[in-house]
């Protein structure tokens, strides 16, 4: 699975994810973004899951796959679209036109309105 953020000045935030549940001792995400390097952008394992966050541009589509133990592929069978691959089979699509531009990357929003208040307390002399 994948989810989409708006970056900073053209860039989309991306996280690839797999469920704890894959039987692997690695994960890798390998695509256009990274050359095809199996060893580029690989996922770490946590309690939520199988993860990796990376920035890419914006207004593009890439193909990717996942690579398990570094002998077997496996597609994301949520991904935005797939493509026939060169050496058979299907890559999965990753599209970055599609992110809305409302949603911000991991910055908080604040109030523009905060104002701190001050209290003076007095001790009783001078």
């Amino acid at each position: 699975m994948v989810t989409k953020r708006l970056g900073r000045a053209g860039r989309v935030r991306v996280t690839f994810a797999l469920p704890a549940a894959i039987w692997a001792d690695s994960v890798t995400v390998v695509g256009d973004f990274n050359d095809w390097d199996s060893r580029a952008t690989p996922l770490r394992l946590s309690d939520s899951g199988w993860m990796a966050t990376i920035d890419l541009d914006a207004g593009r589509t890439y193909a990717y796959r996942y690579l398990l133990n570094g002998n077997e592929w496996c597609n994301d069978w949520q991904a935005d679209g797939y493509e026939a691959s060169l050496s058979g089979g299907a890559n999965s699509i990753l599209n970055t036109t599609d992110v809305p531009e409302d949603i911000r990357s991991n910055v908080p929003a604040r109030p523009n309105s905060f104002i701190p208040k001050l209290r003076l307390v007095s001790s009783g002399s001078l």
